[in-house]
């Protein structure tokens, strides 16, 4: 766990320092805050993994800051648990509707607690793993290691291909248009020939022996399943 970091806020010094002691036992890279505010600044500056937010704090409540932290395009992969003394339903609504990933009531041991963190942390990862891996019909696309998987072997594309497949297949049945290809793929400062896309596209169905990728006369490609 040590490459997780995690911020933890509460207004009580003594959860903090009970609290912050038994994380760092565990591995986790801590940072503590005591208020909303100091925590927005904290998240931006650490970009933790994890945030463990006390509901009931003066001035900025968690319920504020859980709702500050998410209009930040930075931060919005990081968990946001939320730790408190109220079990109410309209908290744990409010909390949810904030943007909290979980609701934690305290009271709680510390081995209750770093198990519940390193169970939220896991269905994370697996979550994020599982966006990463494009599962078609026909073959799946890697995209954290850049390669094609076609039964059972990992094929490697040159990168242009790779992100152009990619495109495609993120929208099956979708037509592309070529100026919507050449902005995502290549970029609007980039010249390119007219030809570029389909050469790219005859070499991505010579590699991989597939009908998939269509062409519409005119307009562009589409990725059919």
């Amino acid at each position: 766990m040590k490459d997780y970091r995690v911020l933890l806020v509460d207004d009580e010094p003594d959860i903090l320092e009970f609290l912050g002691y038994n994380l760092k036992k565990e591995g986790y890279q801590v940072t503590l805050a005591s208020n909303g505010h100091d925590a927005i600044s904290l998240a931006r500056e650490t970009r933790p993994h994890l945030i463990i937010l006390d509901v009931m704090m003066p001035e900025m409540d968690g319920i504020e800051t859980c709702a500050e932290i998410r209009r930040d395009a930075l931060l919005k992969e990081t968990l946001i648990v939320f730790l408190t003394a109220r079990g109410e339903d309209y908290s744990q609504i409010a909390g949810f509707e904030a943007g909290a990933d979980d609701y934690i009531t305290k009271p709680i041991k510390p081995k209750v607690l770093i198990s519940r963190i390193s169970a939220i942390l896991r269905r994370s990862k697996a979550a994020e793993a599982e966006k990463n891996v494009m599962t078609l019909k026909e073959f799946s696309i890697d995209k954290e290691r850049y390669v094609v998987i076609k039964d059972g072997n990992d094929i490697l594309l040159p990168r242009k291909e790779f992100e152009l497949l990619s495109f495609l297949a993120s929208r099956p049945n979708r037509v592309f248009t070529r100026d919507e290809i050449f902005s995502t793929v290549w970029g609007n400062d980039v010249i390119v020939g007219d030809r570029t896309i389909d050469v790219h596209i005859r070499r991505i169905r010579e590699k991989l022996q597939i009908a998939n990728i269509k062409t519409i006369k005119g307009v562009g490609y589409k990725f059919e399943t």
